[in-house]
């Protein structure tokens, strides 16, 4: 249909002619209200954005002389992130004299690879620029559906606290009976009775 014929018709119905796909041959054209259609336009939109995952990137800072305690909490640090969904970038920067000993900050980093294990993928492997030696681990596939399979199972309430049960009519004996002392010991032991 020629352009000026879809104008008149969209003119005869109080509606706009609405440009669809411009870059196809012919181009692709609509009658309809173009208010609405930006409408719609922006309502898709928003749901597309809603539905883009946002990569994240968490820096775990080391270095060389980083203590077996201080690697231990930074690692849970970036396993709970891998867990989370998030990428990790583990860096180590050298100060001064301590890039005569690359070699320590690699194994840092290389350990750190091992012992996070299945939580995440090696992204980029660990590697120099200026002094900072970094590597950059993203979540495995194991990790993200044990995240999306979490929050899809249904949380179980706490169970009531059971009714205290109730009080027998019957009285106490007046005398409760008397166990014998236990004593662990290898001395020699007494017993009254």
């Amino acid at each position: 249909m020629a352009p000026f014929e879809a104008l008149k018709m969209a003119r005869e119905k109080s509606l706009d002619l609405v440009e669809i796909s411009p870059n196809a041959v012919p181009p692709v054209c609509k009658i309809q209200d173009y208010g609405k259609y930006l409408y719609e336009k922006d309502k898709s939109d928003r749901a597309a954005r809603k539905k883009q995952k946002v990569i994240v990137i968490k820096e775990v800072k080391f270095s060389v002389t980083v203590d077996e305690h201080d690697y231990v909490t930074k690692k849970n640090m970036a396993v709970r992130f891998l867990h989370d969904g998030d990428k990790v970038k583990a860096s180590l920067r050298f100060k001064g004299r301590q890039m005569a000993h690359r070699d320590l900050g690699y194994k840092i980093i290389n350990r750190l690879i091992l012992d996070i294990g299945d939580a995440g993928l090696v992204e980029f492997m660990p590697r120099m620029e200026g002094t900072t030696l970094h590597a950059i681990l993203a979540p495995s596939k194991k990790a993200e559906q044990q995240q999306q399979a979490a929050p899809a199972a249904p949380k179980k309430a706490a169970p009531a606290p059971a009714a205290p049960a109730p009080v027998a009519a019957t009285s106490a004996p007046e005398t409760a009976p008397v166990a014998d002392p236990v004593v662990a010991s290898t001395d020699a032991v007494t017993v009254e009775a």
